[in-house]
């Protein structure tokens, strides 16, 4: 059952669907929103075998602030057996993550329907 997000700042919303916790980061994704968002990344991204979704769909700027906050929350979550998937459709993003290489280590999925459906495929869930 999916619960419309319930906002935690004016960068984040985070609700649960279908067993997963889904991050929905909004606006600008910059120093200053990185590091509102950072403490509240890592307490997530603390719980052992967490099924994580960032959605990026609603960003419009995202830069290497971001990055590092996707990098250490991708480390987090696999140091505890959890997994993470990224749904992400703009552009200029999607292209950040080529160049810097992070698209080979987090993919990115253009619906959150996706990501669930790999989360699911990957833990033998379908």
């Amino acid at each position: 059952m999916r619960r419309e997000p319930v906002p935690l700042a004016r960068h984040l919303s985070v609700y649960e669907d279908r067993g997963h916790t889904v991050l929905e980061l909004r606006g600008e994704i910059d120093i200053a929103s990185a590091a509102r968002i950072g403490p509240f990344l890592d307490r997530v991204t603390g719980r052992p075998g967490i099924r994580l979704v960032v959605d990026l769909r609603p960003v419009e700027f995202f830069d290497c602030s971001g990055l590092r906050l996707l990098y250490r929350a991708r480390v987090r979550v696999l140091e505890r057996g959890g997994q993470l998937h990224l749904v992400c459709t703009h552009p200029l993003t999607l292209r950040v993550f080529r160049v810097t290489g992070l698209a080979r280590l987090l993919p990115p999925l253009p619906s959150l329907d996706e990501a669930v459906a790999r989360s699911e495929a990957a833990s033998g869930s379908l």
